[in-house]
C-alpha cells in the first residue's frame, strides 16, 4: 500500500540536498519534523533509507533503489506541470469539433484558419457529422463542442446560438420564371423536389415548416449533402431547399436563381453545443470565443 505521500516529498528532498536541515528549509519544516518523517518512511518499507556522515546523509544500497523511482516520479509531475501550463497559454493541446459538411464549409472555416494560424501548437480534430450524430459524439465526450443547426435538443446538452442561418428555393435557369412571383407553399408539389436525405435537422425543419401549413414535401431525390442539392438544381433537376450561405456565389453568377416562398422558411440560426457542467479545456475555450 502506498505510503504517504508527504513521506516520499521528505525523502526526496533530503536525498537531493543531502541534509536533513537543508530539506527542513526547502520544505518549511523543522529538522526534528524531517527526521520523524524519514524514520516513519523507514518502518513503512522495513528498512534504513540513509546513514549519516561528517557531512549530512547519504543514501544507503535501498535508498539509492527508492530515490531513482521517486526521482522519476518527481520528473513526471515536473512534465505534467509544463503540459499544462502550455496547454493554457495554448502552445499544445486538442480540440475535438463535431460539424456537418455544410457548416464546415460556409460557417466554420474561416474561424478554423484564424485560430490554427494563432495557435498552430493545438491540433484541430473535425469530425464531419450530421446534427443528431454530433449531439451523440458529444454525449458520449467524443467532442469537446458541435456547431449544429438549431433547433436542437439533448440532455445534458447546452446550445447557445450564433450565426443566423436562412434556407431558401433554388433552381436552374430553367425555372427562372418561378422567381417573378412568390410560390404558394401548397403549390410546390407540381414541382420536382430536391430535399436532404431523412434524418438530418435541416429536413426535419423543412418538413415540420411544410407539415404546419399543411403541406407534405414529396421530394423526387433524396441527396446527403446542400453541396448535391445546389449541383442537381443547376443541372434542371427541379427546386432544391438550401442554406443561402452555400450558393450565394451562384445565386450571383445567375447559375440559379431564388424562388420566393408564400410563406418563406422562418428564420433558424447555427448553434454551438457543449456539455452541460464539463469544463471546457483552454483551447476549445479560445476557440468559441472566436464564434460570434
Amino acid at each position: 500500500m502506498l505510503a504517504n505521500m508527504e513521506w516520499y516529498r521528505v525523502f526526496y528532498w533530503t536525498a537531493k540536498t543531502g541534509s536533513l536541515s537543508r530539506a527542513a528549509e526547502h520544505l518549511f519544516i523543522t529538522q526534528p519534523a524531517v527526521t520523524h518523517t524519514v524514520k516513519q518512511l523507514e518502518a513503512k518499507l522495513g528498512g534504513q533509507l540513509f546513514f549519516r556522515t561528517a557531512k549530512g546523509v547519504k543514501l544507503t544500497a535501498e535508498g539509492e533503489v527508492l530515490y531513482r523511482y521517486i526521482e522519476q516520479a518527481y520528473g513526471l509531475i515536473e512534465s505534467g506541470e509544463r503540459m499544462l501550463a502550455e496547454m493554457h497559454q495554448l502552445q499544445s493541446g486538442e480540440i475535438g469539433i463535431g460539424a456537418s459538411d455544410t457548416l464546415c464549409s460556409h460557417y466554420l472555416m474561416p474561424y478554423l484558419e484564424r485560430f490554427r494560424a494563432d495557435f498552430p501548437g493545438v491540433r484541430v480534430r473535425v469530425t464531419n457529422r450530421t446534427t443528431p450524430e454530433t449531439i451523440a459524439l458529444l454525449k458520449e465526450g467524443k467532442l469537446d463542442l458541435g456547431i449544429v443547426h438549431l433547433p436542437a435538443a439533448g440532455p445534458g446538452i447546452e446550445f447557445r446560438e450564433s450565426a443566423p442561418l436562412e434556407d431558401c428555393l433554388v433552381a436552374g435557369g430553367g425555372y427562372a420564371r418561378l422567381a417573378d412571383r412568390p410560390l404558394p407553399l401548397s403549390e410546390l408539389g407540381d414541382y420536382p423536389l430536391l430535399l436532404l436525405e431523412q434524418g438530418v435537422s435541416t429536413r426535419r425543419f423543412l418538413d415540420d415548416y411544410a407539415a404546419s401549413h399543411g403541406v407534405k414535401l414529396s421530394p423526387e431525390l433524396e441527396l446527403g449533402s446542400v453541396d448535391l442539392l445546389a449541383r442537381f438544381a443547376r443541372g434542371g433537376f427541379g427546386l432544391a431547399f438550401v442554406v443561402r450561405a452555400a450558393v450565394e456565389d451562384a445565386l450571383a453568377s445567375g447559375e440559379l436563381v431564388e424562388i420566393p416562398l408564400l410563406p418563406p422558411p422562418p428564420p433558424r440560426s447555427i448553434g454551438i453545443a457543449t456539455l452541460r457542467g464539463v469544463p471546457l479545456p483552454a483551447a476549445a475555450k479560445r476557440f468559441i470565443g472566436l464564434l460570434p
